[in-house]
């Protein structure tokens, strides 16, 4: 029989990227960082499978070796001191890869802990914030007006990572020469976003594109796209919805700009940049009003992005609608929305090939894999759950472990939901089983420090994959291990932390415990499964969520009925 799972999990795991465009080049130290800053697409959603989760982390380790990642990791954790020799060169070769001077990883570092970012960010920011600093040393370099003076003190300050006094500098130039300096405002704003200062670099780059001359809107239009990625990232990465809004206006004026008729290509870049803030925004949303703008911001941009023209943009652009028919397809009771989400994908990887764009192929076989688990979960046969497990493993074949070991335990994670909604399926165990070593193996690089909530999740998932296993043997060492696993997800998941999946890991916890004292007929373990109940109750009742509560009391009640009849067996022995 099925688990007892009664709270549909949707916690947002979503790796977001607000160009869609991909970028995997070898090495070209300027290029391949910026690369990693404007390669973004969406991947990946948490499916609302009953009380587990599909996971998506954000590429953690673009433009760096695996081993540079840990060595990066491990130099934080001991606040860059005590380094071995062997952790130090291999911190050298880090900063050759991105290249930047000796020294510079230390100073992005500070600027990641100054915005706090979450730890398992921190290498995809490392690598965003050294792009944004090779490209503001060469706009620094390329700007000429102004006091010469201040211009070299500005690039020297640059050059030495002194952010505050640099930002002096371009002040004290705006001082002196006011609306001829837009090429400073600019230089402020590119500043900014290398501090990961979003709202400010937004303003400054709205700035620099009021001062130009109408007759120079090529620059203006440049700066503009740049105010609308400072907006559309704040909004992204620091839950601002207000910023979000700002960025879709501003995509709609980037849009009034670029009129069809006369620049297509560009028409078309600027729908994709209004789809992507209508899907974040629309995500965050009860409604759907701003998904179905996203989904015919998309579509409109294929009509340009076509692809005989730009097959690889085009690609992308596919992958999003998918993204966003799929966001869609989950807030609604058909599947009309899901299969078309499908379609997009499979549309996606007739350009995006293993062989041409590796990581772009897995992105989308992940993708596909959630939206093929989500069918499975609405159809009553296996077929669409097995095509899932299929996307899952193929994705596998380049989210490496060695190359990209978050995506990896992410991706092990959903085979594991997969596998683990097949084996509720089927009468025997060996799905299940699959299960439990997918997410064993997920929590081999999602652990505790790099990924807490994560880890959480996968922790979670385990123990209901073991209590499945449990349910349907005569022993209780699965049981004991689910509750195990409870417990270690309860230690992150903590009720002023995250209180929804606090009650619903409580409740997981109850009803393995439930089962445990049942076969045991032992009453401590049945008080803790009502304590642990109990505990859920109390969280969906603070929460006004009646439906959730009337499971609880079901629950609790069919508790008081057993440790009812175990007291009254023992007391006629």
């Amino acid at each position: 029989m099925g688990v007892e799972i009664w709270m549909n999990e949707t916690w947002m795991w979503i790796t977001k990227e607000s160009e869609p465009l991909q970028a995997v080049a070898a090495f070209a130290a300027v290029v391949v960082a910026i690369a990693a800053v404007v390669a973004t697409i969406y991947f990946g959603k948490t499916s609302t499978t009953p009380g587990n989760v599909q996971v998506s982390y954000k590429t953690s380790n673009i433009g760096l070796t695996a081993e540079g990642g840990k060595v990066l990791l491990d130099a934080v954790a001991a606040h860059w001191q005590g380094l071995n020799q062997e952790q130090q060169r291999v911190l050298r070769e880090q900063e050759k890869r991105l290249g930047v001077q000796e020294g510079a990883i230390q100073s992005f570092f500070t600027i990641i802990k100054e915005q706090n970012v979450p730890p398992e960010q921190w290498l995809t920011k490392l690598v965003e914030i050294a792009g944004r600093y090779n490209e503001l040393r060469t706009q620094a370099q390329a700007t000429s007006v102004g006091d010469a003076t201040l211009q070299q003190e500005a690039r020297k300050a640059i050059e030495a990572r002194r952010f505050d006094d640099a930002d002096d500098l371009f002040k004290r130039m705006l001082e002196q020469q006011g609306a001829e300096m837009a090429a400073v405002w600019a230089n402020r704003g590119d500043l900014a976003m290398t501090r990961l200062r979003y709202a400010e670099a937004a303003q400054y780059y709205a700035t620099a594109a009021d001062t130009l001359l109408p007759s120079n809107k090529k620059q203006s239009v440049v700066w503009l796209e740049k105010e609308y990625d400072a907006w559309f990232k704040l909004g992204d990465e620091f839950g601002d919805h207000a910023a979000l809004a700002t960025a879709i206006q501003r995509a709609a004026k980037l849009l009034e700009m670029h009129p069809q008729d006369s620049a297509p290509q560009d028409w078309a870049r600027m729908q994709g940049h209004l789809g992507n803030a209508l899907m974040r925004l629309g995500e965050r949303e009860s409604g759907t009003a701003k998904l179905e703008e996203a989904v015919h911001a998309y579509r409109e941009a294929l009509k340009e992005m076509t692809r005989n023209r730009v097959p690889l943009y085009w690609a992308a652009t596919q992958n999003n609608l998918g993204n966003a028919l799929r966001i869609l397809g989950e807030r609604e009771s058909g599947t009309v929305k899901l299969e078309a989400a499908v379609q997009a994908y499979r549309e996606a990887l007739k350009e995006r090939t293993r062989d041409r764009v590796p990581l772009d192929w897995a992105i989308t076989q992940n993708n596909l894999g959630n939206v093929l688990h989500r069918l499975g979960e609405r159809e009553s046969g296996t077929a669409k759950l097995v095509e899932a497990v299929q996307a899952y493993r193929e994705a596998l074949k380049e989210f490496t472990r060695d190359r990209v070991p978050l995506d990896w335990a992410a991706t092990q994670n959903n085979l594991g939901t997969a596998l683990m909604r097949l084996g509720e399926r089927e009468s025997g165990t060996a799905k299940l089983e699959e299960a439990v070593q997918a997410f064993t193996e997920a929590l081999k690089e999602c652990t505790r420090d790099r990924v807490p909530l994560d880890w959480a999740i996968t922790q979670n998932n385990l123990g209901i994959a073991l209590q499945s296993l449990g349910e349907r043997g005569s022993g209780t060492a699965k049981l004991e291990e689910a509750v195990q696993a409870f417990r270690e997800a309860l230690k992150e998941r903590t009720r002023n932390r995250v209180p929804l999946y606090w009650a619903i890991t409580q409740n997981n916890l109850g009803i393995a415990l439930k089962i445990l004292g049942e076969r045991e007929h032992n009453a401590d373990r049945l008080k803790e499964g009502m304590i642990a109940y109990q505990n859920a109750l109390d969280v969906a009742q603070e929460g006004g969520a009646s439906y959730y509560v009337q499971k609880i009391e079901n629950n609790i009640q069919t508790l008081h009925g057993i440790m009812a009849n175990l007291k009254e067996n023992n007391n006629e022995r």
